[in-house]
């Protein structure tokens, strides 16, 4: 199981998405999931609507060329129009580990006639979009996991797809530790399975004692 620090690593929700808290996942070894938008003419890290004060983008690509490409960025994307830009910085950073997600769908279709990897989201809502074509699936249980079963994600690996999964916590659900004795329960591949939460030291001590 692959760990994605979501927003980075912090300890105070005002920390999240911070350089200090992104740059911190990667020293502690761990990949992690951050948003991407446009502001005054460059990509820059902010979840709500950016400002002057929103880092730019470029500075996490450099970080991750300068550890070696070896962990993965999982790219939100929070506004269309960012694919020159994107494309740019991957080819320019030499930057292999990632995937862009929760992008509109004709910005999908985009990503996908440029050959970006992307991953489809699925959910109690939603079914996956340009399925053939995703490189994996975020599945997201916003108000149940239930539905999440060994089943459907071993469909998923046997289509060859990649999986991350959004950890309970994400919605605020403190239950969380009862999803992950259920994923730990199932008999998968789980090298090709990241889960995205906000307690990646604790997801990364429960997932290695199995």
């Amino acid at each position: 199981m692959k760990i994605l620090a979501h927003r980075g690593y912090w300890n105070k929700q005002i920390e999240k998405n911070s350089p200090v808290a992104l740059r911190t996942a990667l020293e502690k070894g761990y990949g992690f999931e951050s948003d991407v938008r446009d502001y005054a003419g460059k990509m820059v890290i902010s979840h709500n609507i950016a400002n002057a004060s929103s880092q730019d983008a470029e500075e996490l690509f450099q970080w991750l060329d300068e550890f070696h490409d070896q962990y993965c960025f999982a790219i939100n994307i929070k506004a269309d129009g960012l694919k020159d830009i994107l494309q740019s910085y991957l080819e320019k950073y030499h930057i292999s580990n990632y995937f862009l997600f929760d992008m509109s769908v004709p910005q999908m279709i985009e990503f996908r006639e440029e050959g970006l990897k992307f991953y489809t989201r699925q959910s109690e809502v939603e079914e996956p979009v340009l399925y053939k074509d995703a490189e994996g699936v975020w599945i997201d249980g916003f108000w149940s996991t239930e539905w999440i079963t060994e089943e459907l994600l071993g469909r998923h690996l046997d289509n060859g797809k990649k999986i991350c999964l959004v950890s309970p916590d994400l919605h605020g659900n403190m239950e969380y530790r009862k999803f992950w004795e259920k994923i730990r329960s199932y008999k998968l591949d789980f090298n090709a399975i990241s889960l995205c939460t906000d307690y990646p030291d604790e997801a990364k001590e429960f997932f290695d004692e199995k």
